[in-house]
Parts: structure tokens; sequence; C-alpha cells
């Protein structure tokens, strides 16, 4: 089959289980209420966002607590949408791979939950948390992701900040005894933000997310659920923030969506922000393992808003293009990998030569300060209008690929 027939081959385009689509019930479920405008849309029944999403080719459901049933709701009325939702799920064959808990909405949260000063808010979060972990363990999810929404400060002097990294910490370590003590296969995945709703977010982007992690009392159960907006929020590249992840063995989870520039979280359907950015990342993910495997083996999670602009007939089709643009992009990501002609100009820029180490085989600063061609024989003026990299061909190439102009 030549790249343009596989590029058309409908099949391709037509999402299944095997690609582990999932979405979470806030997204589609979005009635597009925002700080300045009241919902467009009516609220959406959990079952039928289950049924739809199954019919579009999704594998998985996500859902905060909050999302599932009315914060304070009863043990009676928790336990009646739980078991619309089981019933839901064992009829379509769809699985809930990830599940979370929402500290940010209700007043109590205004503060943050974990690192509120109320030390009193702070007890009542963790009892959230775990009680909703227990719901998760139930329905066989994996990871459960921990979104600091309300975890910062506008005001530099009303939060201790030291103390609220303290606090973190203790929270964490509590419910990752709780895992291990339970015996629980489930994961936690922080997802960093740099702002919005809080003026400063706690952890506010992979590295910081990192680096946090290395403190903890069980850094094996920790890891991080990166998510395209947050870290373009930050004017960073996602690209970057997933790679770095993937280096550390943290990425646990991942959410994906579009944004255009430093500005609000605006939660665009996949790819329908930074395009190039997006086709790198789908390239990353399925083959940045090594040796052409894939990178990640976790759900494609979309975390995206249906416009406020669209009907609920819109809702659907925005959750398909989220599908359908990471499908295009792997098959755009599988014509530039085949392509002789990228082959040529990887070779040229020396790509895979970065996988090298820069030192021999035992070798150390002893024998490389004894190797004059290391650095007195060095011809470091024959880089000066020569010995370029071709970057710049490389990339059209990519472009190209993505333009499906090859």
């Amino acid at each position: 089959m030549s790249v343009l027939e596989s590029r058309t081959a409908h099949s391709d385009l037509t999402p299944d289980r095997s690609d582990k689509f999932s979405f979470g019930l806030w997204t589609v479920g979005w009635t597009g209420s925002d700080p300045f405008g009241a919902a467009t849309r009516p609220r959406l029944d959990v079952v039928e966002a289950v049924e739809r999403l199954s019919e579009l080719g999704a594998y998985g459901l996500t859902f905060h607590d909050d999302d599932l049933f009315a914060f304070g709701s009863s043990d009676l009325e928790r336990r009646r949408e739980i078991g619309r939702l089981t019933a839901a799920l064992k009829s379509t064959g769809m699985v809930v791979p990830m599940v979370t808990t929402n500290l940010f909405t209700h007043p109590v949260f205004k503060d943050g939950g974990f690192t509120s000063n109320d030390r009193g808010v702070r007890r009542f979060a963790l009892r959230k948390v775990l009680r909703n972990i227990d719901l998760a363990a139930e329905l066989g999810a994996q990871t459960f992701v921990l979104w600091g929404g309300r975890e910062g400060s506008e005001y530099d002097s009303a939060k201790d900040v030291c103390a609220a990294l303290a606090r973190y910490r203790e929270a964490l370590d509590l419910l990752g005894e709780y895992v291990i003590d339970q015996g629980l296969a489930l994961r936690f995945a922080i997802e960093p933000k740099p702002n919005e709703p809080r003026g400063d977010i706690l952890l506010p982007t992979v590295g910081h997310a990192l680096a946090f992690i290395e403190t903890l009392a069980h850094p094996d159960l920790v890891g991080v659920n990166p998510e395209t907006g947050h870290e373009q929020m930050a004017g960073l590249n996602f690209l970057h923030g997933i790679s770095q992840a993937m280096d550390h063995g943290k990425l646990f989870h991942i959410d994906l969506n579009g944004q255009r520039g430093i500005k609000f979280d605006q939660d665009l359907v996949f790819g329908h922000g930074d395009l190039i950015n997006a086709f790198s990342l789908v390239d990353l993910l399925e083959h940045g393992g090594g040796d052409g495997a894939p990178g990640y083996d976790g759900p494609r999670h979309f975390d995206y808003k249906p416009s406020r602009t669209e009907d609920s007939a819109g809702v659907w089709a925005s959750a398909a293009a989220s599908m359908r643009m990471y499908l295009l992009l792997k098959q755009r990501a599988a014509a530039f990998r085949a392509d002789p002609e990228v082959s040529d100009a990887l070779a040229a820029a020396r790509v895979d030569e970065l996988r090298l180490p820069t030192l021999d085989s035992g070798e150390s600063y002893r024998e490389l300060l004894a190797d004059r061609s290391a650095f007195e024989d060095f011809d470091t003026e024959s880089y000066f209008g020569a010995k370029g990299f071709g970057f710049v061909r490389l990339n059209q190439l990519a472009i190209e690929h993505l333009l499906g102009a090859r």
C-alpha cells in the first residue's frame, strides 16, 4: 500500500478499543458555563456519556467523584449513580482507567485542599480522596490523578510555601501508605498547571512535579499526568516535558488537548492548537521508546472542553475530532518515519548520534584529559560557515508530511 493509500484508508482513521482513547466525564459533560457566562448546554447523563463514547470508538471514561454524584450526596445516592455507571460499562465493554477527586469546586476548597491554611479543610480533603480511592479500586482504575487547582495563592504573604509543600508531601505520603496497606494496584499521577484558577499554583510544571516526587516516602507510586495546555500556558514545550517524564519513568498518564499560546486554559480539541508540536508529540508517544517502539502504552486521554458555541451534536463531533486528529497525526508520523529522504535528513542532522555515549566504554575524565583530539587538536574553526546540521530541511520534511504533501 502506498503512503497516500495508507493515509486515506478508512480503517486507519476509525477509532477502536486498541487505541486506548479515553475521555473525562467533565469534558463531554461540560455545560459551557464559565466565569463570564451561563451554561449553553444541558447536563449530560453518565449513561449517555458511556454509550455515546463507546459508539465513537473510545475505550474508557474517567471522572471526578463530583462528576458522578453531587458533592455531599448520601451513601444511597452515591451507590445509585455508581450502579448506573457500572451497568453502562458492562453493557458497552468500556473501562475506567483513571479516577480523580474534585478538591477545587466547593467553597470549602477556596484556599486549597491538601495545602489549605485551615487544618480542618486539609483533613476533610484527605478523607474525601481516601473515599474516592476506594471507588477507583472498585472500578478497576489503574491511575489516580491529583490536580491541585486550588493549591496555591494570589498573595505572597498569605501562603507559607515551604509549609504548604510539607503538607502536600504529608498528604501524598499518607495516600501512598493507604494504597500499600490495602494492597491496591493503583498509582498516583500529579497534574501540573502554572495558574488558573489560582494566581500561582504549586507544582506548576512537569519539572516541579518530578523534583517534588523525589522527596516523597513512596516515590515509586507517584508519577505525572502532564496536560498539553498546562505546559504551553507557561510558554513551555509539551514535547520536552513529556520527554523528561519518560526519561524519569514517570509518565503515568497524559492529558491531550489544544492550546494556542500563553493565555487562559483553552482546552481545545487535540491538535487544534500547536499542530506541529502535536505531531511531534504523537511521534514520540508512538515511536519514542527506542528502535521505533512505542514510548508510552497508557491511555490517550482527552481533557478538552467542547466549545460553548457547540450544541449537543457538536459535543460528540468534537469528541470524534480529538480521536481523528490523533489517528491522522499517527498516520503522518508513520509516513514521516518511513520516508527515505527523512532517514537521510535524520542522519545528516546526527539525531541518532545523540544516543551514543560521549565517553568511550570505561573512559573517565583522566582519559578524556589525555585525548588531544578532544580539545587541543579539535578543529573548532571548521564549523564556521560549514558543518551545519540541516535542521531546517528536517523540519520542512516533517511539515510536508503533516500537510499531506508527501
